[in-house]
C-alpha cells in the first residue's frame, strides 16, 4: 500500500491531526467513538501565570514508572491514541497538549523548543508526576525531550526518540535547503492569514480565501470530536503557536547534532526507514542521508544508545507501528 509523504509545508498540513485509525477502503468508514475522550479536556493543570495545560494520564498509579509522551509539531495528545492505551495496561502514562494546542491555553511567544521545555518542566512538577520518567518524543517532540534531559537530567530515566527530524540537510542538498528557505515566507503568510481569520471569527464558516486553513470533518471522528478539533484550530492562539513555532524551527535543524550533546541514560532512536521511500528523488536524496546521519549521531549521545530500524511505517511510527514504540519504551525501562 502506498503511503503519502507526510512532510508538509502548507497551512492545512498542520490544521488537522493525522488519522489514528486506518479506514477500510472497501466500505465507508465508521467513527471510532472511543476517540471521543479527545473531544473534552482531561485535567487542566495550572503551571503558573494563570495558564493551564491539558494533561491526560492513564494506567496504574505510582510506584510504577511514569512515561511522558511528547507529540510532534502541530500535534497534541491525540497523536498518542494508539500508543497510550497499550502502555496504560502496565505503566502510568501521560500525554498532554502543548501551549496553544488542543485544550491548553496559549503561551508566551515565541514558542521555541526552550519555551516548550520550560512549560513541560512546570507541568511535570505542578502535576506531581512520579520521577524520574521516561520521555518519548516524536519528530520535533524528540528535540523537546532531548532539551528537557539536558536541562533537568534528574527528572529523566531514559529517552525514546521517534524518527527525529533530519538535521543539517543542506550538507546533503544545498538546493533542497535553498528551496525550503525560499518557501518559508509563503507558508508563514498563509498561516498569518489563518490567524487573522481566527481573530475575526471567520474560520467557523470560512470564505474561499480561508478554506485552506481547516479541512472538513474527518470521517473517522464523531461529530463531537470533529467539532472539538475544529474549535481548537479556530483559535488565534493555535495559529500564533504554529507561526512562531515554524519560525523557530526554521533554523533549529541547520546544524548537525552537537558532538558535545550527552545523555547519561538509555536512549532508543526509532528510524522510519521508509519515510521518504516514495518521495520525489530530489527530496529523498536530501532527507534520507540526513536522517541517517542524524539518527546515528543521536545514538552516540548515550553510552546506552540503541537504534531500531522500523520498516513499513511512515514518519508517524506511533500511529503505524504502536507496538514497536511500546517495545522501545519497555526496553528503556528494563535497561534503567
Amino acid at each position: 500500500m502506498k503511503r503519502p509523504l507526510r512532510t508538509c509545508v502548507l497551512a492545512l498540513c498542520v490544521a488537522i491531526p493525522a488519522s489514528v485509525i486506518a479506514a477500510d477502503s472497501s466500505a465507508p468508514p465508521k467513527p471510532d467513538l472511543t476517540l471521543d475522550i479527545y473531544a473534552e479536556p482531561a485535567r487542566l493543570v495550572e503551571i503558573g501565570g494563570g495558564r493551564r495545560l491539558n494533561l491526560r494520564c492513564s494506567g496504574p498509579q505510582s510506584p510504577t514508572r511514569t512515561v511522558l509522551l511528547e507529540a510532534g509539531f502541530g500535534g497534541d495528545s491525540m497523536a498518542w491514541a494508539r500508543v497510550q492505551p497499550l502502555l496504560a495496561a502496565q505503566l502510568r502514562v501521560c500525554s498532554y497538549d502543548r501551549a496553544g494546542y488542543g485544550f491548553s491555553d496559549g503561551g508566551p511567544l515565541p514558542r521555541s523548543v526552550e519555551a516548550e521545555t520550560a512549560d513541560l518542566h512546570a507541568l511535570v512538577h505542578a502535576a506531581q508526576l512520579s520521577l524520574p520518567m521516561v520521555i518519548v518524543g516524536h519528530s520535533l517532540g524528540s528535540n523537546i525531550a532531548r532539551r528537557y534531559d539536558q536541562r533537568y537530567p534528574d527528572d529523566v530515566a531514559g529517552l525514546v526518540l521517534i524518527d527525529p527530524p533530519p538535521q543539517q540537510v543542506g550538507k546533503f542538498s544545498a538546493q533542497y535547503q535553498k528551496q525550503e528557505t525560499e518557501m518559508l515566507p509563503q507558508v508563514l503568510a498563509a498561516y498569518r492569514q489563518c490567524e487573522q481569520g481566527a481573530r475575526d471569527g471567520r474560520l467557523v464558516d470560512p470564505p474561499p480565501e480561508l478554506k485552506q486553513c481547516l479541512r472538513g470533518p474527518n470521517p473517522l471522528f464523531s461529530d463531537k470530536l470533529n467539532a472539538a478539533v475544529r474549535a481548537s484550530k479556530s483559535r488565534p492562539e493555535f495559529w500564533q503557536t504554529v507561526i512562531t513555532g515554524s519560525e523557530a524551527k526554521a533554523t533549529l535543524f541547520d546544524d548537525a547534532v552537537d558532538p558535545g550533546e550527552k545523555h547519561g541514560k538509555p536512549v532508543v532512536v526509532l528510524t522510519a526507514v521508509d519515510a521518504y521511500a516514495e518521495a520525489p528523488p530530489q527530496i529523498r536524496d536530501a532527507l534520507q542521508p540526513a536522517q541517517e546521519a542524524t539518527h546515528k549521531a543521536l545514538v552516540k549521545t548515550s553510552g546506552q544508545g540503541k537504534r531500531v530500524l522500523v520498516r513499513g511505517a511512515s514518519h508517524d511510527i506511533q500511529i503505524d507501528k504502536p507496538a514497536t514504540v511500546v517495545d522501545a519504551i519497555t526496553d528503556v525501562i528494563s535497561t534503567h
